[in-house]
């Protein structure tokens, strides 16, 4: 796509999901990664801990910025419902535990986003709504053995069964409850 030809994008992040995102919008870019533990302060707002974390994990691979030119991008998604932040599942009876929680209910995915370079930082997010048909406990099961969704917030993904089965409307973009807001991440990084 049409970038600002003096900038070149470094993905600080191991998800396939954000790179094939990246790929398919025609965003160049490059990965490298950094370690960083995500925590955050137990009193922020649930909406705020996604864009909290991706600046965490964009200040904790700072050190990855090889040049001027270079802009890092990290993200960040939590699922949301009724207040409380589903992130990734422990283990297999915790995932069947938080699709059970979700399943028949409206819940709330946030992907916060942060661009970093050597001379300037910006935070943002993106949210989307998403409605959940109700699945059995035998679905979820199945589910949860076949795709194993042990590193997705909430314990599911959208391009796989729940989404493509399960998902009866959501509001707001499919790339931001898969991990990227690609129109939001295109945007900025214009006027970067």
């Amino acid at each position: 796509m049409i970038l600002p030809p003096d900038l070149t994008l470094v993905l600080a992040s191991k998800s396939p999901r954000r790179s094939y995102l990246l790929e398919q919008a025609g965003i160049p870019f490059t990965i490298r990664t950094a370690e960083v533990e995500e925590v955050y302060p137990p009193d922020t707002p649930v909406l705020d801990v996604a864009p909290y974390l991706a600046r965490l994990k964009a200040d904790g691979a700072r050190h990855l910025l090889q040049s001027d030119q270079e802009v890092l991008l990290t993200a960040d998604s939590v699922v949301i419902l009724n207040e409380e932040i589903f992130g990734k599942p422990r283990d297999r009876q915790h995932a069947i535990e938080t699709i059970g929680r979700l399943s028949g209910q409206r819940h709330t995915v946030v992907t916060g986003c942060c661009l970093l370079s050597r001379h300037k930082q910006i935070v943002f997010s993106g949210t989307a709504q998403v409605y959940m048909h109700t699945i059995t406990p035998r679905e979820i099961e199945t589910y949860v053995d076949r795709y194993q969704p042990f590193d997705k917030a909430g314990a599911y993904a959208i391009q796989e069964w729940i989404g493509l089965a399960k998902i009866r409307r959501i509001e707001g973009t499919y790339p931001t409850i898969m991990g990227l807001p690609v129109d939001l991440v295109y945007e900025r990084l214009l006027t970067f």
